[in-house]
């Protein structure tokens, strides 16, 4: 976290709020996305590389 990140806090100095660059904010969501993703994808059946690779090659889109 970089050190343009601000605080709001309330009468008694609890925080309720944080204030972060756009590009942090960005990144975040981001992040957020590829876990998500990855969690939703966890019990999905692998393909192995080799199998990819070749049909890639056999429909002309990777060479050997």
């Amino acid at each position: 976290m970089s050190k343009d990140v601000k605080f709001v806090t309330d009468a008694d100095g609890n925080r309720t709020a944080v204030i972060l660059p756009i590009d942090e904010y960005e990144q975040m969501l981001e992040d957020l996305h590829l876990i998500r993703v990855h969690n939703e994808s966890r019990e999905d059946e692998r393909i192995p590389w080799e199998q990819i690779k070749d049909e890639l090659i056999a429909e002309s889109k990777l060479e050997r």
